[in-house]
């Protein structure tokens, strides 16, 4: 199913189908489609006959076609931060949808409702109040909704802090009629802010033991836990192979960026942002790629032709380089920039170039931001 903002961006974008990448209009966001076709390759050959499953992270891609991509590849179904998110997911006909969160909120709550209508969707919750405001929301559409109870397994964030409150939910969601308990969700995004291994794998066996505690402990209250998801780019090699696990939420493994690139190896850079040497003054270069057009990271933000450089300072509109004689680059060159961090990068942009051998061959709308983004969610929350 499409929407208005899709349909918009495409034909705004429509005149760049077959024009040479390095003719972008810049900054514009790139995606090499055969180098992200070799990474999810590479990621269903890792997953290939481990208990869990891949359950992809979309907060990142922001895009349909990446996500059908990976389901057609065998994905389970996809994994959402935000209702808005999964509302385009279930409309674009996604048939199993994680909401890796909790919704709360009026019309958040009644946009989780209609989008339950369409697919499979399960949410987080770590309080009874979260589940009374999904029962009273399901009660009205006459729906079924699933949930994950979150337990905090380290990040301090969203999660129960106890055995025994997961347990006190569980038994809080039993007495529902419209809310179904399904599992849990343990995501240890903490251990993705450890560069080092050992330490992050140290810490992701910690997050899964307390993981198995909870799951045990419910498993006496009466409460199977069919689903239990986490993980990601950073702990897939390990959370992946943990049998305690049934879904894998790995997703920035797709196009990758700096940031991830120190945490795994054996993925490509499958996403650039495009940018025009606007200044070269001696041994300085400026694009025309600044903080408002690229997500930084202490790893770096290299020219693609030319890894060896690094961003000196990002200004708003600007990204300067200090070069040397090896850089021929002149004014009106374009070069591709290498993100520092991938999600919040895509969503500074409306879509994607897709790219074959150097050629746009496609154009993917990237949704959504928002419940009023382009006026994608007209009539879809009246």
């Amino acid at each position: 199913m499409s929407d208005p903002w899709s349909e918009h961006v495409r034909k705004v974008y429509a005149s760049n189908l077959g024009r040479p990448a390095r003719e972008l209009v810049t900054p514009a966001l790139v995606l090499d489609l055969h180098a992200a076709k070799r990474n999810l390759g590479r990621m269903v050959e890792q997953m290939g006959g481990r208990t869990a499953k891949l359950r992809p992270h979309v907060k990142g891609q922001k895009c349909v076609e990446l996500a059908k991509m990976q389901v057609q590849a065998g994905a389970i179904g996809v994994c959402t931060a935000t209702v808005w998110e999964a509302a385009v997911m279930s409309r674009a006909g996604i048939e199993d949808v994680l909401i890796a969160n909790q919704v709360v909120g009026r019309q958040k709550i009644r946009t989780l409702a209609q989008a339950a209508e369409r697919c499979r969707l399960t949410t987080a919750v770590d309080h009874p109040r979260h589940c009374d405001l999904l029962e009273e929301a399901m009660t009205a559409t006459g729906g079924r909704l699933e949930v994950l109870i979150e337990i905090d397994v380290g990040m301090g964030r969203g999660g129960v802090r106890s055995v025994a409150d997961a347990v006190t939910v569980a038994r809080h969601i039993a007495k529902l009629k419209h809310v179904r308990f399904r599992g849990l969700q343990a995501y240890e995004g903490h251990c993705m802010m450890e560069p080092d291994r050992e330490a992050r794998i140290g810490k992701a066996r910690q997050a899964a033991d307390l993981t198995g505690e909870v799951i045990g402990q419910l498993a006496k209250a009466g409460f199977k836990c069919e689903v239990v998801s986490g993980g990601g780019t950073g702990t897939y090699e390990f959370t992946g192979a943990d049998p305690r696990y049934t879904e894998l939420q790995a997703g920035s493994y797709l196009l990758m960026d700096m940031f991830h690139g120190k945490l795994v190896s054996g993925f490509e850079q499958a996403l650039t942002v495009m940018t025009t040497v606007v200044v070269r003054q001696g041994k300085t270069v400026v694009l025309d790629c600044g903080s408002k057009s690229i997500c930084t990271d202490e790893a770096g933000t290299p020219m693609k032709p030319f890894p060896f450089y690094k961003a000196r300072d990002f200004h708003e509109e600007h990204a300067l380089f200090d070069v040397d004689d090896r850089c021929d680059l002149s004014i009106g060159d374009t070069v591709e920039l290498i993100p520092g961090y991938s999600p919040s990068t895509i969503n500074m942009y409306d879509v994607y170039h897709v790219v074959e051998n150097g050629v746009v061959v496609d154009i993917w709308p990237v949704i959504p931001r928002g419940p009023g983004h382009g006026g994608w969610m007209a009539g879809a929350t009246s």
